[in-house]
């Protein structure tokens, strides 16, 4: 069942449930954030409305510096706004920011520990047909290895909303990954939210879970129905939103796999280096269980809509629910 004590939509297993691009959430909190404090200040490279930064462009054109085509002027631009005691979010696609820009944003930003925020918009293999050039499977990896770097993975765009809005008030570096598809509304606006806490969306109605379930992104609908299809086959799961990849709610996590045992991950980024391996890193140091992960095992993306290129890569509800079995039939 879900989390009563969440407040999470009741629709979210409805046909007719509510779809939103996670990536207007950003651009909902960004506004927010600005209205709440002057300091906030945002950048762009030539990607305003794709990056839904235009809300902000609108109400406080002062406040906003169309870079242009140049990420790596983009995040050293802002690293020199917030020595100077502004707080930057500077937004472009993931796959050039940080994907093109890692340098800069390791020496200029995290390196001198700037508190600039870094959307990366259009992540995942759901960017569809602009093919594996423009679909970014190794952000996580990238970013959330840099000192200082907080990175966050919101899974629907009232996440995302509430994550901007706390971002524009934590002094620390930090990397918010965007879709750019939309994407069920599973939280709402009175769901409690802490930044960089893992929160149980699903439980048994009954007794204890077997398998623990921890997804981040766009992909925590999915996790969800696969949870719901599997208790009706007599397999009991909890499954964990984890929007904070770094930090990581450690404690959650090894409370869950204490629980039951054996873990499946499940993100739209590659196995590697993502929020899989940081979770496993975790588990490893302190309490090791059987762990499956889902994700692109080391492939580039190609062109294809959405839903066939998650099912392709095998990312999918079945694909989650066979990951499950795969654990229980490993675990001590």
């Amino acid at each position: 069942m879900l989390n009563p004590k969440l407040k999470l939509n009741p629709k979210i297993f409805n046909d007719d449930v509510e779809q939103v691009p996670i990536r207007k959430g950003f651009g909902e909190g960004l506004l927010k954030a600005g209205e709440a404090d002057k300091n906030v200040v945002a950048l762009c490279a030539d990607l305003t409305e794709s990056t839904q930064m235009n809300f902000f462009k609108e109400k406080f054109p002062e406040r906003f510096v169309e870079v242009g085509v140049a990420e790596q002027n983009l995040v050293t631009i802002a690293s020199g706004m917030a020595a100077m005691g502004k707080v930057p979010f500077c937004a472009s696609y993931a796959m050039f920011s940080p994907g093109r820009n890692w340098e800069q944003i390791r020496t200029t930003i995290a390196y001198n520990d700037r508190p600039v925020k870094i959307a990366g918009s259009h992540a995942g293999i759901s960017v569809g047909p602009d093919g594996g050039t423009h679909q970014a499977l190794e952000d996580i990896a990238l970013m959330r290895v840099i000192p200082n770097m907080e990175v966050f993975s919101p899974c629907d765009a009232i996440e995302a909303k509430k994550i901007t809005i706390a971002l524009a008030k934590n002094n620390k570096p930090a990397y918010l990954r965007l879709a750019r598809e939309k994407t069920p509304i599973i939280t709402t606006e009175e769901t409690p939210f802490t930044l960089g806490k893992g929160e149980i969306y699903w439980m048994p109605d009954v007794g204890l879970a077997q398998v623990g379930i921890i997804a981040t992104g766009g992909l925590m609908h999915r996790a969800l129905i696969a949870a719901k299809e599997l208790e009706s086959e007599g397999i009991k799961t909890k499954v964990m939103n984890l929007s904070a990849v770094k930090p990581i709610d450690a404690n959650a996590i090894i409370a869950l796999a204490r629980e039951t045992k054996g873990i499946v991950t499940v993100e739209e980024h590659q196995v590697m280096g993502g929020m899989g391996s940081a979770v496993a890193e975790v588990l490893a140091q302190n309490y090791p269980v059987p762990v499956e992960f889902v994700g692109v095992k080391d492939k580039f993306g190609q062109s294809g809509t959405p839903d066939e290129l998650i099912e392709h890569y095998g990312m999918g509800k079945d694909s989650i629910k066979e990951a499950v079995k795969k654990v229980l039939g490993r675990k001590i």
